[in-house]
């Protein structure tokens, strides 16, 4: 049985909507202004964006969860891009396709946020 490493994805509304989409399967190509695909690497981080970022930016924000095969993911090298808790891997666009084959099992939603009235 192969190893998985559990990630982490922010998410905004519209990215949410694509996944769900996809039977909760696989996350949606990047836009052309999205040359990396940037899951973290532990829930505090993901729920930073997801309250702080996603919330102000369209109104809702959402924490996914999901299992990677450790074997793809080494990879990629983990990036700090801030404090120590600041860790992701950045998969380039034309990478996600087969990031998504090595998704194992459902992509998850753990926490939303909202912006209150």
């Amino acid at each position: 049985m192969n190893e998985t490493v559990t990630l982490y994805r922010p998410v905004g509304p519209k990215e949410l909507e694509l996944i769900a989409e996809s039977g909760y399967k696989e996350f949606p190509p990047r836009l052309p202004e999205q040359p990396i695909f940037y899951p973290v690497l532990n829930e505090e981080y993901a729920t930073q964006i997801a309250r702080d970022w996603n919330v102000k930016a369209s109104g809702s924000g959402y924490v996914t969860r999901f299992d990677v095969n450790k074997e793809f993911l080494d990879r990629y090298d983990i990036q700090v891009v801030g404090g120590s808790v600041h860790e992701e891997h950045w998969i380039p666009a034309e990478d996600l396709p087969e990031f998504n084959r090595n998704i194992v099992g459902a992509i998850e939603v753990i926490a939303e946020f909202h912006a209150t009235s």
